[in-house]
């Protein structure tokens, strides 16, 4: 692992958007069903071969390695005779890195484990409360997957390091690239209102993931939607952090507060999608600002409806990118398939341009590029990132139960390892391919 400014660098890991929907929204087995309970068997495996021509972490050559996870559990739900309904779910996830490792060295390749992921227990009001709508109040605790917004902030608990950094203590079973573990380990969480017009929530979790120094905070949301979209406050504020394991720009957390004004929707105009964030953390040694701003447009009346997108997003010089992750699909918020992953910037002291363009030839097949410029805020005391990413990858989902995703990216830094970087064997344009497999049930 390398350091920066007393920073741990590490990537928050990225899996395709068809993998995600496949993770979040696996198609279940259904066990039992009558008109008032619910009882489901879930499972999902991902699998990915993977391969860099060039190192990141000081080590020549390249890397060439595999990735898998299983994820299989319970789910199910049981109304409570007109008192709304409990709901809860228990995982098992096993996860394995087999080959070189990736080449940020965050993985070595012998890593393996099987550990609880999710167990939680829920409450949703139904119709119990008519001002705050359907399912106006739902209230759960237990290990789980929060995300708030649109995940700039906190949208689940990576990374997933292997033994590569510090001596493997912060080990968590591989799958680093497929973000094989996302729950945190203890939550509280209240919504308020629904969906629709005013809504926020409350938040309290607690990380057992040490590459987090096993963070404590509280946090708190309030949204206004209508039909153009949604306008949204974030307060977040740092309780704890596990001295044994923190950085001391981790430490900073302890105390923290971070506060945004966030937006997205169509603003009335068909086929547009506007969002944008900015957030502010005030710390003990100075604020740090982070935003984004964001445009696409879908041109529905074409063949193949293709998507164009364009982004500029902004991280000061010591900005903490906290729990952010792969969020809406690629390039939110691991922005570019090698920089995201193993190279950086990883959300911080960088300024970074994304122009997308997406189309669906078929109603089962997606095919997309996208072009990434990073350019470092700050040069002094830092490493410089300044590099160029295009990324063109392909989904298609050959059915319900099989999902193949390839992509080949090319980097290229301006700056290698011995001028000022960190790319290992010089600063020429590193291909980087991959292949992932998904079978949800």
């Amino acid at each position: 692992m390398r350091y920066l400014s007393n920073r741990p660098v590490v990537g928050r890991t990225l899996a395709c958007t068809l993998v995600l929907c496949a993770i979040n929204q696996a198609q279940a087995y259904e066990l039992y069903s009558d008109e008032s309970r619910h009882l489901n068997a879930d499972m999902t495996a991902v699998f990915g071969h993977f391969n860099s021509r060039k190192n990141y972490d000081g080590t020549p050559g390249g890397s060439t390695w595999r990735e898998g996870f299983i994820k299989y559990g319970l789910s199910g739900d049981q109304a409570l005779a007109g008192n709304g309904t409990a709901y809860g779910a228990f995982a098992l996830l096993s996860s394995a890195t087999w080959g070189d490792g990736d080449p940020a060295g965050n993985t070595v390749g012998t890593e393996r484990t099987t550990k609880i992921e999710d167990a939680y227990l829920g409450w949703r009001s139904g119709d119990l409360f008519p001002a705050l709508g359907k399912d106006g109040v739902d209230v759960s605790g237990g290990r789980q997957v929060v995300k708030l917004g649109r995940g700039f902030l906190i949208n689940d608990d990576g990374p997933n390091l292997g033994k590569g950094p510090a001596n493997g203590t912060m080990n968590r079973g591989g799958a680093y690239y497929l973000a094989a573990r996302h729950a945190f380990d203890q939550t509280a969480f209240l919504r308020l209102g629904g969906q629709d017009g005013l809504h926020g929530s409350l938040l309290w979790l607690k990380s057992d993931n040490r590459a987090q120094a096993e963070t404590e905070l509280a946090a708190g949301t309030l949204d206004y939607t209508t039909t153009p979209g949604t306008l949204g406050l974030t307060w977040i504020h740092g309780i704890d952090v596990n001295d044994q394991w923190a950085s001391d720009f981790q430490r900073q957390r302890r105390g923290m507060d971070v506060y945004s004004l966030r937006g997205e929707g169509d603003a009335g105009i068909k086929n547009v999608n506007l969002a944008f964030e900015y957030a502010w953390q005030d710390k003990d040694t100075g604020p740090e600002k982070a935003w984004y701003g964001e445009a696409s447009y879908t041109f529905a009346d074409i063949a193949w409806a293709p998507k164009v997108t364009y982004r500029y997003a902004r991280y000061s010089q010591k900005w903490d990118s906290l729990f952010t992750g792969l969020s809406t699909g690629y390039g939110t918020w691991l922005q570019g398939e090698v920089a995201g992953n193993f190279a950086g910037p990883f959300n911080s002291n960088t300024r970074i341009q994304h122009a997308g363009l997406k189309v669906t030839p078929l109603e089962n097949l997606t095919v997309g590029a996208l072009y990434f410029d990073f350019d470092t805020v700050r040069k002094s005391n830092a490493l410089n990132l300044n590099a160029r990413e295009l990324d063109v990858y392909a989904e298609w989902a050959v059915n319900p139960h099989l999902i193949i995703t390839p992509l080949i990216g090319l980097y290229k830094p301006e700056q290698d390892s011995t001028t000022g970087g960190n790319q290992v064997g010089g600063n020429g344009t590193n291909l980087y391919s991959q292949l992932t497999v998904a079978v949800p049930f």
